[in-house]
């Protein structure tokens, strides 16, 4: 049993007594015994490979740096990984990864990504685009959604392959803002259908034995005074990507202090740099000669795509060494 490194416990602190966390035992897979509420602790243990899964929220991310520098700060001796496979306009058909093919195309892309990584936690964060479908669009969601689920656990197929145990973590989207150029109307509008996705979500992941980030109720109240949750209504801000990593932190029974930000300024930095390379490694610029349709072209050079790999572990070993030497 690898050790524990910190529980994700809900309802310790003013903030978190928003976040809302459903979680059920899935088998072997670290996860402790329930506790006497119903509610067991989610926990991140050491040698935890961590998968970032979801659309622009979770993309931009990468570039950010906040929820994983927020992460993997508070679990200094952990060793965790972290890749962050975000994909601005994805939903959880993975259409946005179809590229010039169909969405099962993406969606099958999508699972062999992930398992090639061979995670031990899975993060998932849809729902954002898929809101804009209403009411219409919240049934083939959710059943969507739970058949994401379920092909994340399943098994590999292949001959020999080694089964993992993967946890899951699903995490509603933070609300709309009126905030130029988004309306007040079209921001209340906009946030009555999605809290109907974020229900969905919390639904799934009781049903799933996932656990739920609950961003849609709890991320505005970790704002500082005056801030803007987001950019224009939509994308979130500077300010908003520091709230949310504040919740996740919170979950983690890790409340962040007001000099966070300050003292790890260099762990972001190894972060965001480790993601940029990651982020060559499985999307490159000229992914249609190299793998695509054109790659009788320029296929040759696909060879070099591999030789990320010892440049991202170095750029994360950085990361784990300021990590512990943070104080």
């Amino acid at each position: 049993m690898p050790s524990k490194a910190c529980p994700w416990p809900g309802g310790l602190l003013p903030l978190a007594a928003r976040l809302f966390l459903a979680v059920a035992i899935w088998p072997c897979s670290g996860l402790a015994a329930a506790e006497p509420d119903g509610q067991p602790p989610i926990e991140l243990n050491s040698g935890d490979r961590v998968v970032l899964l979801g659309d622009a929220i979770i993309e931009r991310e990468g570039e950010r740096g906040a929820i994983e520098t927020a992460l993997v700060a508070t679990h200094p001796g952990a060793n965790l990984t972290f890749r962050n496979l975000g994909w601005s306009g994805d939903t959880v058909w993975a259409e946005s990864r179809g590229v010039f093919d169909a969405p099962s195309a993406g969606y099958a892309r999508l699972l062999d990504l992930v398992r090639g990584l061979e995670p031990t936690v899975v993060i998932v964060a849809y729902g954002r685009n898929e809101s804009f479908s209403g009411a219409a669009g919240l049934a083939p969601f959710r059943e969507q959604l739970g058949r994401l689920c379920r092909d994340l656990r399943r098994p590999p197929q292949e001959p020999g392959a080694k089964a993992i145990p993967t946890r899951l973590v699903l995490v509603t989207p933070p609300p709309f803002e009126a905030t130029p150029p988004l309306s007040t109307a079209a921001a209340a509008a906009r946030n009555a259908a999605l809290s109907d996705y974020a229900a969905a979500i919390r639904e799934v992941a009781i049903e799933q034995g996932a656990g739920v980030v609950d961003l849609f109720g709890a991320v505005e109240a970790s704002l500082p005074a005056g801030a803007r949750l987001t950019e224009n209504g939509v994308h979130l801000s500077d300010a908003g990507y520091d709230a949310a990593a504040a919740v996740y932190a919170a979950a983690c029974g890790n409340p962040l202090s007001g000099d966070f930000a300050g003292r790890t300024a260099a762990i972001r930095a190894a972060v965001n740099a480790k993601n940029r390379l990651f982020f060559h490694r499985w999307r490159p610029a000229n992914e249609t000669y190299l793998f695509l349709f054109r790659r009788h072209e320029q296929g040759n050079n696909a060879v070099e795509i591999p030789q990320f790999d010892p440049l991202v572990e170095a750029a994360e070993a950085t990361v784990r060494k300021l990590a512990k030497e943070s104080p």
